[in-house]
């Protein structure tokens, strides 16, 4: 008997999938009100009783000058997808931090901004909040591969 629960308990979580964020165009959505977005993404490994809670903000350089812009993450009519829509100047080299916790597990990610979209194959995903250092290491890319 313990050695069954074993197993249920064990493939159980093994089939638990940690919390993170999964990043794709806003067509990926099929929410109208999230055409105009920059970009849109889903959270993964949230349990439907967990609420989780998401900030992001605009990381760049515009004009020599680092600035931080905070966003508003505007939440889907599916559940667990948002979009974040430009707020941040146009000129510069820009990347959104996202940031979440649902429960207590943590994801954050670096998500390139180019000229006219964001940049999937540049983003970077973490089971923690970026830190300054890695968001600092990741302007610094963005800037020496140009706004692409």
């Amino acid at each position: 008997m313990r050695f069954g629960m074993f197993l249920l308990v064990s493939a159980a979580l093994a089939m638990a999938q940690d919390f993170a964020f999964q990043v794709a165009s806003p067509v990926a959505s099929q929410d109208f009100h999230f055409k105009a977005a920059t970009f849109v993404f889903r959270t993964t490994g949230c349990s439907s009783a967990e609420v989780p809670k998401i900030s992001a903000s605009a990381e760049g350089v515009n004009n020599h000058q680092r600035q931080s812009v905070p966003l508003k993450v505007v939440e889907g009519s599916k559940p667990g997808v948002y979009a974040v829509f430009q707020s941040w100047p146009r000129d510069g080299q820009w990347l959104v931090d996202l940031g979440g916790t649902c429960g207590s597990a943590t994801a954050g990610a670096l998500i390139p901004i180019g000229r006219n979209e964001f940049n999937r194959e540049s983003a970077k995903f973490f089971s923690h909040r970026p830190t300054n250092s890695e968001i600092q290491a990741s302007l610094t890319e963005l800037a020496q591969r140009g706004n692409k």
